[in-house]
């Protein structure tokens, strides 16, 4: 089996995992791959001058290459590696608002955004004396675009809109957000966490001025992701951090910045780790994304079907085009009481407000269970959980 993971035994069950919006299991190529960099390969990268070090450096630097093509960047100058999207957020909009945010600007986000593609953007616009707007969304989970329209105004200074929310799980028409900003001359990022492990994301296609992504989603190790900047932009904006690496040359009196894309990775980087995205992104492409997406999609419907099966249940998030997510309660029982349950059945599931507090203020809920897939996910998982919410069912109705 590519998941080893998948054969543990939970509670005398067999794990049927359902927590993937979470963070994806890891096929074996990619442990293995980590684990081959700790035994045969340690090494700090592009300071060394012997064999380990250039040995891991070419590796890393062709891992940079290979996530330009992942995702058809124009350039590796455009591929800045982080510990994950919260960091390539945080990255982009500590560096804008420095850089390019003033008082009295304004910064569109959507309705449905993980608290990582809100809260660095309210510490950008407290800093800078700006403020955030909103685009608002239905109750099927689909963002209303007449509002998004009529948001942008002399003071817009930049859109930032997830790609695939990962509470309803709907795909949002990236290319027509794109669109409209640019018409009104303004750049856009997207948060891509939940898009990546689904779907082709072509950046030049989308149009999108910034697009960070995990690579923990998408089979790899915790601890790397990506930011995508287009060169441009990211040369305008000044570096996050400071500390080796992202210098050419320091005095006391002035420090001279290293070129795209180093000036954004000080420090030392998780090189394992970036291996290990290396080793996914060929997983993934070895599968087939567009397979991975038909997978997913009919696993979606069945899962669906299903589960309005069940008595009581409610879903939210019906957007007509959504990737793997089903969010759903079961009666008022609280969804950490149905999420323990399942538990005890073997079925993982998360449970909560998944960081996406306004959603559930936009219901008035507490919070909801979700369950959300992977390419390994079965229709056997799902007849699993189906199964399990019918028997525990009784006891919360």
């Amino acid at each position: 089996m590519d998941f080893p993971i998948l054969n543990t035994q939970v509670y005398g069950h067999r794990l049927v995992y359902l927590d993937n919006a979470a963070t994806t299991q890891k096929p074996r190529q990619v442990i293995e791959t980590l684990s081959d960099y700790y035994l045969t390969l340690n090494s700090n990268i592009h300071r060394g001058a012997h064999y380990l070090a250039a040995q891991a450096t070419e590796r890393y630097e062709g891992v940079r290459a290979k996530v330009q093509a992942f995702i058809n960047a124009r350039s590796c100058r455009e591929v800045v590696f982080t510990r994950g999207t919260t960091e390539g957020i945080n990255l982009v909009a500590s560096s804008f608002g420095r850089g390019l945010l003033k008082k009295g600007d304004e910064v569109i986000v959507s309705g449905m955004e993980h608290h990582s593609n809100i809260v660095p953007w309210q510490l950008a616009c407290e800093q800078a004396g700006a403020s955030l707007r909103v685009i608002p969304f239905s109750d099927e989970g689909v963002l209303d675009l007449d509002v998004y329209r009529s948001l942008f105004n002399n003071h817009t200074r930049l859109v930032a809109c997830t790609h695939v929310s990962n509470t309803l799980g709907t795909v949002n028409p990236i290319e027509e957000i794109v669109a409209i900003a640019h018409d009104n001359g303004v750049p856009v990022l997207v948060d891509g966490a939940q898009a990546v492990a689904h779907m082709i994301v072509d950046v030049q296609q989308l149009g999108c001025d910034f697009y960070c992504f995990s690579g923990h989603k998408m089979y790899s190790p915790m601890g790397v992701g990506v930011v995508y900047g287009r060169e441009e932009l990211l040369s305008q904006l000044p570096p996050y951090q400071g500390g080796g690496e992202m210098i050419k040359d320091v005095t006391f009196e002035r420090t001279t910045y290293n070129e795209l894309p180093f000036r954004f990775e000080a420090g030392t980087p998780s090189v394992g780790d970036v291996l290990g995205l290396g080793a996914a992104i060929d997983f993934m492409l070895h599968e087939g994304i567009d397979n991975i997406a038909r997978h997913e999609a009919d696993l979606l419907q069945y899962a669906t079907g299903r589960l309005l099966t069940v008595p009581g249940i409610r879903i939210y998030g019906t957007a007509p085009h959504k990737a793997g997510v089903i969010s759903f309660l079961l009666g008022d029982a609280h969804p950490y009481d149905v999420g323990t349950l399942l538990d005890k059945l073997g079925v993982a599931v998360r449970t909560g407000h998944h960081c996406t507090q306004p959603i559930m203020d936009r219901y008035g809920i507490p919070g909801t269970v979700r369950a959300s897939l992977a390419c390994y996910t079965t229709r056997t998982d799902i007849d699993a959980l189906v199964d399990a919410l019918n028997r525990i069912a009784p006891m919360l109705l």
